[in-house]
């Protein structure tokens, strides 16, 4: 592998903030000195950061995931078929490289029916990097201290979805005015609260790392707060889309809008960027669940919850009021630390897994290349110029 020299960058990194110089890349990784001639890169003053750690796709899409910076997905074990064996999981750890790293996520019980734990150790032992429920919460107690017994014993972090399925039923948006006016099926917001109040209690006993993929209620966040402050493992993540939009958006029954959890009302989604700014939101992630037409243009009720997010996650997360080096803390070093991964900084010994990108170059999201989004026409800045995995660069599809 040939030594790379980035000239002239304005380089990001978590760990080590914002600074102008260079970047030095031999042997897959990052180095202080070279010890061989190098290619050289100028940057002209563009933004040199670590390449996005994408936690909990449904899909791991090569073209998406290039555009949008991504160099690791940890995928949802919501597959066909579903990951709960080792050789699928095998399969699906290999599938990507080198131009995708996927890092599978280990089905927590087994098919994902919530009724017996799946071979946990067997599958990490076969590339499951975390353990996962899937898109539904396990609503036995006894089943989920289990698993956070089990998974803390094989050293991995437990990734919940967060609705207490007794409350939310068949329902596809959040109880409120907008719900109302539209005739949908609701449920109270407080299901996300009451699956979060019961998995942390569950982690604090067991001693687990617990991960909630998606938290989206200013209840929810306020019990992860406090639960930080006495010392719980427990982390938690956000979409773009919960982040900027409220159930107002799902306004002349547009299906782009259907997600899974429900966008929330405005004051929950004010708590969610005020949870991102304080620290208390650990990831922003692409949460990318890309649905055909077969599937999003029908009645609201029928069509199918979620939407595409991997190439439109990095320019929607730099609308963010935060410092780039804290940004790229949630989209590349968090997720890196919640995955087990060695990487996320720009640190010397770390993986060069590299993005080039220009902030303020701007375009616009687009059904027809970004897929189904609630975000469809949102004129954006933010553009990823090149893609490194291991110091190598990854050609646009």
């Amino acid at each position: 592998m040939s030594a790379l020299r980035f000239i002239n960058a304005r380089i990001v990194c978590p760990v080590g903030g914002i600074r102008a110089g260079e970047l030095l890349v031999e042997d897959e990784q990052i180095v202080a000195t070279l010890s061989s001639d190098a290619q050289t890169i100028d940057c002209r003053g563009k933004t040199l950061a670590p390449a996005i750690i994408d936690v909990a796709a449904f899909k791991a899409d090569k073209s998406a995931c290039r555009r949008g910076g991504i160099a690791r997905v940890a995928l949802m074990p919501d597959q066909s078929p579903v990951l709960d064996d080792p050789g699928i999981v095998r399969r699906a750890a290999t599938m990507g490289k080198p131009e995708l790293w996927i890092h599978p996520l280990a089905a927590a019980t087994k098919g994902l029916e919530g009724h017996d734990l799946a071979e946990i150790a067997i599958m990490a032992g076969a590339g499951a990097r975390a353990v996962a429920t899937g898109r539904r919460w396990i609503a036995d107690s006894g089943l989920m201290r289990k698993l956070l017994a089990y998974a803390r014993d094989c050293g991995l972090t437990v990734i919940t979805h967060a609705e207490d399925a007794g409350l939310t039923g068949d329902a596809v948006a959040t109880d409120g005015l907008t719900a109302t006016l539209l005739g949908l099926p609701s449920a109270p917001a407080i299901a996300e609260a009451l699956a979060v109040a019961r998995d942390i209690m569950l982690a604090e006993d067991t001693g687990a790392r617990l991960h909630i993929r998606q938290v989206t209620t200013a209840a929810a966040l306020d019990l992860i707060r406090v639960a930080k402050r006495r010392g719980v493992a427990v982390t938690c993540g956000i979409t773009p889309a919960h982040l900027m939009l409220s159930d107002i958006a799902a306004n002349d029954f547009r299906t782009f809008a259907h997600l899974s959890p429900p966008l929330r009302c405005e004051a929950d989604r004010q708590a969610c960027v005020a949870a991102v700014q304080d620290g208390t939101i650990d990831v922003i992630g692409s949460g990318h669940d890309p649905r055909g037409p077969e599937e999003k243009r029908l009645p609201f009720a029928d069509s199918a919850s979620g939407a595409a997010g991997a190439t439109t996650l990095l320019a929607l997360a730099l609308r963010m009021e935060v410092s780039h080096d804290r940004l790229f803390a949630l989209l590349a070093k968090n997720p890196a630390k919640i995955l087990g991964l060695d990487g996320g900084t720009l640190q010397p010994g770390k993986p060069a897994d590299l993005i080039l990108l220009d902030p303020d170059a701007p375009w616009q999201i687009t059904e027809a290349r970004d897929g189904n989004t609630p975000f469809d026409g949102l004129p954006v800045q933010g553009k990823v110029l090149r893609l490194f995995k291991g110091g190598k660069e990854i050609a646009a599809a």
